[in-house]
């Protein structure tokens, strides 16, 4: 769906000087930034169990492939309720993100790993799950949010029985 990951935001090239130049490049960085904040909000929102957070990173007709297909934000906070609530503890950690900004939609690829915890499982507490989120992104009256999520799953270890509570 995302091809090839190309970077088509111009960076590092120079085509618009004067001021008009610095704050498009400002507006530009900006967009990252919150993008990139999008993404640790996800995070953070999972890993302290806020579920209703997930309202300020997916718009309300959001859909996802998080090892499911899932249509509608109420439907996404439910799969990550059932599978978390269990959980003593996570935490997810995203990294090297490659953001692509075209006027108001953007996509973002970022790594993931994420760390579930679960004392009483048999077989150990630890899971550990790495891989990358691919979304697409809409710029909203109240900022960036997340259209569409896809969860790629490239790697795991430990305990699978963790998760499953």
């Amino acid at each position: 769906m995302f091809g090839r990951l190309r970077d088509r935001s111009g960076y590092g090239k120079v085509s618009v000087s004067g001021a008009f130049g610095t704050r498009i490049e400002l507006r530009r960085l900006a967009d990252r930034a919150e993008i990139v904040d999008v993404t640790v909000r996800y995070a953070l929102a999972l890993d302290t169990k806020d579920f209703d957070a997930l309202d300020d990173v997916f718009t309300p007709d959001a859909r996802a492939d998080l090892l499911e297909d899932l249509e509608g934000r109420e439907a996404i906070k439910t799969r990550i309720r059932r599978a978390l609530e269990p959980l003593d503890r996570t935490q997810h950690l995203v990294g090297n993100h490659l953001v692509v900004v075209d006027g108001d939609r953007a996509t973002c690829s970022s790594y993931l790993q994420s760390q579930h915890v679960r004392r009483a499982a048999e077989g150990g507490p630890n899971f550990i799950v790495a891989g990358r989120y691919e979304d697409r992104l809409i710029r909203t009256s109240n900022g960036w949010r997340i259209e569409f999520r896809r969860l790629s799953v490239w790697w795991t270890e430990g305990n699978a029985r963790v998760t499953r509570g």
